[in-house]
């Protein structure tokens, strides 16, 4: 059997295809419940003369949030941006080293999603030690501090995924070389 054409889509181990799935659906339910807010302020500005309180906030937090949610399953998806002429070129002529290319940039990937979650930790922290919050007190508030853990399960879980996915190239390169 010929070794798959790239690493994109297949299932990963230990259910995480089901959790990145999951968040992607959490995501999608949370950008209907703003479009409902959003709606809502709409309405209730042109209609009623009564805007909702802290859509602004809200909106500028789930916004980080969603796409924090969703990154994961982009990449497993295989819908990350990247330019494909290079690599499309090297899967024609050298199947292998275009595997070996993609394992490079699962790399890279995963290693700049180690430095994010490493340097997102210390704002959680201090987002909650401080009560850090968006609004104004009296008007509207929000705490920070649940987007700021969503960022840090986004980025944990998206580098979980570029590192499979590089085993996985790395094992597709291998058994390339070996059909040759």
């Amino acid at each position: 059997m010929p070794p798959p054409a790239d690493s994109y889509g297949l299932p990963l181990p230990f259910g995480l295809h089901r959790l990145i799935r999951g968040l992607n659906a959490l995501g999608t339910l949370w950008i209907v419940a703003l479009m409902l807010l959003i709606n809502s302020d709409v309405l209730g500005r042109n209609l009623l003369g009564a805007p909702v309180r802290g859509v602004t906030e809200l909106v500028s937090l789930s916004i980080v949030g969603i796409v924090f949610l969703q990154l994961a399953d982009t990449l497993h998806s295989g819908r990350f941006t990247r330019a494909e002429v290079l690599l499309d070129r090297l899967e024609r002529s050298r199947p292998a080293g275009a595997a070996l290319l993609q394992a490079a940039f699962h790399g890279v990937g995963a290693l700049l999603m180690a430095v994010i979650l490493w340097a997102a930790w210390a704002p959680l922290v201090e987002s909650v030690r401080i009560r850090e919050y968006v609004g104004a007190i009296g008007d509207f508030t929000a705490p920070v501090w649940p987007v700021r853990l969503i960022m840090l399960v986004g980025l944990g879980v998206t580098l979980l995924t570029f590192a499979l996915l590089a085993l996985a190239d790395l094992r597709r390169a291998r058994a390339l070389r070996r059909a040759l």
